[in-house]
């Protein structure tokens, strides 16, 4: 492996047998555990649409989650890079899935809404270019054939 490549390995497995199996499409749990070694289980299931278990992380969430953890993570970076000094982010994403006639589906666009709240006034346009490089950035972002738009706002920390 080179400074360019970086793997990672995840473990999902199935825990929704109750007996039969999948010899019915109701005669199974959607219910998985998401195992990344050295990490605490993460206890998926289906949306709950697709008969999954709604106290559990569904993929969808998932994806939309690795989006948002991207996008920030990378605009932190770049804040740094520019000198910003940001003390409080908060995201609150949507996105809508499609579902077609025969049963498959596909994301059809993301909205990050993140708040950022920096230390000190930035200029005008500054955040949102700083928001443009981080979409730039973000693997999740160029990994995705969705569109994933921004919605940002921002707030200067009280003195």
């Amino acid at each position: 492996m080179t400074l360019a490549e970086h793997r990672y390995s995840v473990t999902v497995r199935w825990t929704g047998n109750l007996g039969t199996g999948t010899s019915a499409y109701r005669a199974y749990s959607r219910d998985h555990d998401i195992r990344i070694e050295g990490l605490p289980v993460l206890k998926g299931s289906a949306d709950p649409t697709f008969h999954g278990d709604r106290t559990r992380y569904n993929p969808e969430q998932l994806l939309l989650t690795a989006l948002s953890q991207c996008h920030m993570l990378s605009f932190l970076h770049v804040a740094v890079k520019r000198g910003v000094v940001v003390t409080a982010y908060e995201d609150h994403a949507h996105a809508m899935m499609r579902l077609n006639r025969d049963g498959s589906g596909q994301f059809e666009e993301a909205t990050l809404n993140p708040h950022v709240t920096t230390a000190e006034a930035t200029l005008d346009g500054l955040l949102a270019d700083m928001h443009h490089e981080a979409n730039q950035l973000c693997f999740i972002a160029r990994s995705v054939n969705f569109p994933v738009r921004h919605s940002p706002t921002s707030e200067v920390a009280a003195a």
